[in-house]
């Protein structure tokens, strides 16, 4: 059964997989990082107010005043130029990493 186990990591490239996984987690990690601590708070420098991740629709307030129910859409577009940043950022790598094979066929 071991044999076996061998054979299909072997076959089906689920080692090269797995590898890939973790060094992807890693990767997005440092991406992450480099977008929470790096670039957020440059970009956050170039928008007025500086709070706008916590911009919210109310919907219902407490008897205290403050709000039961609200849209944060403020948390939606954070996490939106989040994406984006991230995915152009792994692009960029992807893209130096994986260069295009000079005898392909341009289109």
């Amino acid at each position: 059964m071991l044999d076996e186990f061998k054979k299909f990591l072997l076959q089906t490239n689920a080692l090269a997989l797995a590898v890939g996984v973790i060094i992807g987690a890693a990767v997005g990690k440092v991406v992450s990082s480099l977008v929470a601590d790096i670039l957020m708070p440059l970009i956050s420098l170039a928008i007025p107010g500086g709070a706008w991740r916590e911009a919210s629709i109310v919907l219902k307030r407490n008897a205290d005043g403050s709000a039961a129910s609200a849209i944060t859409y403020g948390t939606f577009l954070g996490s939106l130029v989040d994406f984006i940043i991230v995915a152009f950022v792994v692009f960029m790598i992807t893209k130096s990493i994986l260069k295009q094979d000079p005898n392909a066929e341009k289109k």
